[in-house]
C-alpha cells in the first residue's frame, strides 16, 4: 500500500516501467541498494521487504516525494530504510553500492540521466548493477556503453530496461572525459 499525491510521478499506480524493471533486477542476500529518484517510495520499499532495510537508501530531490517515501516505509513496515533529500548524489556520502535502481526523467533534456550514469558509476562496488527504466533507448545505451562498457537490455511495451555492471573502477572508454 502506498500513499502519493497528484504532485509525484505516476500518483495513481506504479509505473508501468518501474514495475517492469523491478521483474527483472534480482537481489541477492547482502545487496546494498540505493533507489536514486525515489518518488514516493516504490522500487526502495520493495527492496526492503526482500534485504535487510538498512541496506537500502531512498533519494530525491523533491521534499514532498520525501515526505511520501517516509509515510511509505512506515506504512509497509519497512523502518531502518534511509530517505534522504539529494540532488542526484550531491548530497550523499555513502557509497559501496551493489544495486543503483533509478526511473530517470527522460522527458527532460539528458542532464539528470547523465549525472545518474556518471555518479552512480563511482558508487557502485566492482560487479555492482545500475538498473535504469526509461523510454528511449539510443542515447542511454550510447550513454552507458562509455562509462560501463555495455548494457544489457530488456524492451517491453514501450519501455527499455538497462542493466550495466562495473567491471573496474575506470570508465569503459578511454576518450571519455567525464565533465
Amino acid at each position: 500500500m502506498f500513499e502519493t499525491t497528484p504532485a509525484v510521478f505516476s500518483a495513481t499506480a506504479i509505473d508501468q516501467g518501474t514495475a517492469l524493471l523491478l521483474s527483472l533486477v534480482r537481489f541477492c542476500r547482502g545487496d546494498k541498494v540505493l533507489d536514486l529518484g525515489c518518488g514516493y517510495g516504490v522500487m526502495g520499499i520493495y527492496a526492503a521487504k526482500l534485504l535487510d532495510p538498512r541496506n537500502i537508501y531512498m533519494l530525491d530531490n523533491d521534499p514532498e516525494a520525501l515526505r511520501l517515501a517516509a509515510k511509505n516505509v512506515a506504512l509497509n513496515d519497512a523502518s531502518g530504510v534511509h530517505v534522504d533529500l539529494s540532488d542526484g548524489f550531491r548530497h550523499l556520502r555513502e557509497s559501496a553500492f551493489t544495486k543503483i535502481l533509478c526511473n530517470p526523467p527522460y522527458h527532460s533534456d539528458f542532464s539528470v540521466a547523465k549525472h545518474f550514469i556518471e555518479k552512480g558509476f563511482n558508487r557502485l562496488t566492482i560487479g555492482g548493477e545500475m538498473w535504469m527504466v526509461t523510454k528511449r533507448e539510443k542515447w542511454y545505451r550510447n550513454k552507458l556503453a562509455s562509462v560501463f562498457g555495455g548494457a544489457r537490455v530488456v524492451a517491453r511495451d514501450s519501455y527499455f530496461v538497462f542493466q550495466s555492471i562495473k567491471k573496474s573502477n575506470t570508465y569503459a572508454s578511454s576518450a571519455y572525459t567525464p565533465q
